[in-house]
């Protein structure tokens, strides 16, 4: 598993050029294995990079590393993260939506993370570009259903525990057998404290206070 964050001073060729770019761009590649490689993927933001004008000053790659690890678990994708909390870019560039998360939630709350500093987001496979009207309103879609998928997970785990509970099925953690919690009682009433109890019983400090004080 390697994962690097390069940055880089890139001007860019071939793009109409001003004395102060109009943007700054990072760019963030990843694979799911070692055999598999980024270099198609930074080549096709690079070139893209040049047609926009944008100056490149950042590159992020995670190799070996699934889209469905959380972020403390990608390293460069947590490094440019951190990047774009400083405000070091003006747009983040990735190949495909599924390189950034497997997730319509975690996309959504990275897109919010990034544009509450004001910064921008291009995905080449899907021709998503949110520096432009069309790309800003297709996202803002996108958190709609974000919210419908939250609010249907919600209900199917309720639907789930109250057909649970209409079974028979005891929800929370499971009680105690009745004679330990008469030897908790027993224990409190001689003075010994919650953790002593706990320790001589072998259950937790938590059993031992919710028995004390039912």
């Amino acid at each position: 598993m390697q994962d690097y964050a390069v940055p880089v001073n890139e001007t860019t060729e071939g793009a109409v050029m001003t004395k102060q770019p109009k943007k700054t761009a990072a760019l963030y590649a990843r694979v799911s294995t070692d055999q598999q490689t980024t270099e198609n993927q930074l080549k096709e933001l690079r070139a893209v990079a040049r047609r926009m004008g944008w100056k490149l000053d950042g590159v992020y790659v995670d190799k070996g590393i699934s889209g469905a690890k959380g972020r403390e678990q990608r390293p460069a994708f947590n490094k440019l993260l951190k990047a774009a909390a400083r405000r070091e870019y003006d747009v983040i560039m990735a190949w495909s939506v599924d390189r950034l998360g497997r997730s319509l939630q975690h996309l959504v709350s990275f897109l919010g993370e990034i544009h509450a500093k004001g910064i921008d987001l291009y995905l080449h496979q899907q021709g998503i570009d949110t520096t432009t009207p069309a790309g800003k309103a297709l996202f803002q879609m996108c958190g709609v259903f974000a919210e419908f998928e939250r609010a249907m997970i919600q209900e199917r785990v309720k639907a789930g525990l109250a057909r649970a509970v209409s079974q028979g099925t005891r929800l929370g953690r499971p009680r105690v057998a009745q004679s330990v919690e008469r030897a908790i009682r027993k224990a409190g009433k001689s003075g010994k404290g919650k953790k002593r109890i706990a320790r001589d019983l072998g259950v937790g400090v938590g059993t031992v206070q919710r028995v004390l004080a039912a």
